[in-house]
């Protein structure tokens, strides 16, 4: 199945996108996904514990399943005042 990946901020820079597309399994969930881009983007490994995520923008947790055609998003944290 196919999904679509959005990246913003930091990870969008380290990517180099902020939309990518990726052929997952049947079984996948927000962390394989992850897992994967972190493989593809070593640089990303870091910001995995304190990302936050969503499926089809509702908040969604690491062992949440996908479906085809579902939108993941990764958010880092983001700071300011």
């Amino acid at each position: 199945m196919r999904v679509t990946v959005r990246l913003f901020a930091r990870l969008r820079d380290v990517a180099g996108a902020s939309e990518l597309a990726r052929d997952v399994g049947p079984d996948a969930t927000v962390g394989s996904v992850w897992r994967q881009l972190a493989t593809e983007y070593p640089a990303l490994e870091p910001y995995g514990r304190s990302i936050s995520t969503a499926i089809n923008a509702d908040y969604a947790r690491m062992d949440a399943p996908l479906r085809d055609g579902d939108e993941i998003a990764f958010l880092p944290p983001v700071s300011g005042g």
